[in-house]
């Protein structure tokens, strides 16, 4: 029985059928088998920016060339013969995610190829503000980690002075590259915690940072220590001891007292210093970056032939003068406070120090520097049976400067290099004929064994 169907019928399956295009999907596109448009969803326009019937009747694969879309999935699943995922653009700048499905005959053959499509363009946009956001996140993260990694190394550093502020903003540029620095400055200011400073504020934190008192070495040792055993040779024995230059690879060999070394050892390390800081060890290469210091005036000591006129000038790349702590007298009582913090903990007390004592610490000249403080406070904190340190506690050197001040009087101008050392020679003769020792001596004039002995024979004062 053939039942047809009244017409109105037919155009309600119709608009039925429209409706279903227009809302299943944000686009419906459907070609024949060879790949020609017969029919498309009324979003066209949006997000192809083509009408509907400048598309129906047309070929994919022009409509293709012509950048309406690419790539066409149409053209995909009819060379594939199977269902296809693909993320399409549109000439609009539309992002669409395609799924394109293939209807076939009974004998197989494409007769449809229908393509529902979804706009992602906002998702692709969220999603391209997101990786933004991410960048953004991923530096302020790394800029963190930087402030972090200066605030840990500057906790260690106490100061309060202008000079130390400049010094310290300065020391944290030269960190960050590889040139070689040159730290002078007196005996005790602080040369080596600064060198290390550099290190850990540096890119080669991770690696080794060796230090090399050049004035203890006696000089038949310095080229095996700095090379090798084998350095003589020019190989290194892997067996044998390794020289500071292959301990120190990748990282930072800190060259204290560098006037102390031997010329003839000066010599092979300037022709390091000429290969780029490349440091040749046999067949093997390693890169070492060299801070050196000295608490000597290193253009004199070129003047008397202690010190090569090249080498000084290889080291002295980045030069990087440490004041003494009589310069900044502002540092001294943070800096008396946070050694007396420390030795507390390391010594399990809880000791003060009086005002008195902080006033006459601020106003003593410490000729010792930083070394010196702190012998003074770690003396204190473990001999002194009080909580609370007093100025009676306090060394001779210390208790008494004011009057030692008072005794001094200048009674002519004569030029400040001269004063100072007639002031030495003269306080080195009369510590010699109170005090039989050097050690007690450099402990009552408040510097180091080591420099009482080099300035008695600088002066000639007679054992």
């Amino acid at each position: 029985m053939d039942v047809r169907l009244p017409h109105t019928s037919v155009e309600d399956l119709q608009a039925d059928l429209q409706a279903i295009f227009d809302i299943s999907y944000d686009v419906i596109y459907v070609s024949d088998g060879h790949g020609v448009t017969l029919r498309v969803s009324s979003a066209c326009e949006t997000l192809w920016g083509c009408k509907e019937e400048q598309l129906v009747g047309r070929s994919v694969y022009q409509l293709e060339k012509e950048g309406v879309y690419s790539p066409s999935v149409t053209r995909m699943v009819l060379e594939k013969k199977d269902r296809v995922s693909f993320i399409q653009t549109t000439k609009t700048g539309r992002k669409l995610m395609v799924v394109g499905t293939p209807i076939k005959d009974d004998q197989g053959n494409i007769v449809r190829v229908v393509n529902a499509s979804r706009d992602i363009t906002e998702i692709s946009r969220l999603k391209t503000e997101l990786e933004e956001v991410k960048l953004l996140t991923e530096g302020y993260k790394q800029e963190l980690m930087s402030l972090r990694k200066k605030n840990e190394a500057e906790r260690n550093i106490v100061y309060r002075s202008e000079k130390m502020r400049k010094l310290i903003s300065l020391v944290q540029k030269v960190a960050e590259v590889d040139a070689t620095v040159l730290l002078t400055g007196e005996s005790g200011a602080g040369k080596e915690f600064i060198a290390s400073y550099i290190h850990n504020w540096s890119p080669r934190k991770p690696n080794p940072f060796i230090t090399l008192n050049c004035g203890s070495i006696p000089e038949k040792l310095f080229e095996s220590e700095l090379f090798g055993q084998d350095a003589e040779m020019g190989q290194l024995d892997e067996q044998r001891k390794l020289g500071l230059f292959r301990k120190a690879t990748d990282g930072t060999l800190f060259l204290d007292e560098i006037t102390e070394i031997p010329l003839s050892v000066q010599a092979r390390l300037v022709g390091l210093l000429e290969e780029n800081d490349r440091i040749s060890m046999g067949s093997g290469h390693t890169r070492v970056r060299i801070i050196a210091s000295t608490s000597r005036n290193p253009e004199e000591e070129v003047k008397a032939g202690r010190l090569r006129e090249d080498l000084y000038y290889w080291l002295n790349v980045i030069p990087l003068p440490i004041p003494p702590l009589r310069e900044r007298k502002e540092d001294i009582l943070p800096l008396a406070l946070h050694i007396l913090e420390l030795y507390n903990k390391k010594y399990k007390k809880e000791k003060q120090l009086s005002a008195d004592v902080l006033e006459r610490l601020q106003n003593h000249q410490w000729p010792g520097n930083l070394r010196e403080l702190h012998n003074v406070i770690e003396r204190l904190l473990v001999t002194v049976d009080d909580p609370v340190i007093g100025s009676k506690h306090l060394p001779e050197s210390i208790s008494n400067h004011a009057k030692d001040w008072e005794d001094i009087e200048v009674r002519r101008l004569l030029p400040l290099k001269d004063a100072i050392e007639k002031v030495e020679r003269d306080l080195l003769e009369m510590a010699k004929k109170k005090y039989r020792s050097t050690t007690r001596m450099a402990e009552i004039l408040g510097v180091n064994q080591s420099t009482i002995s080099r300035k008695m024979q600088h002066y000639k004062v007679k054992p």
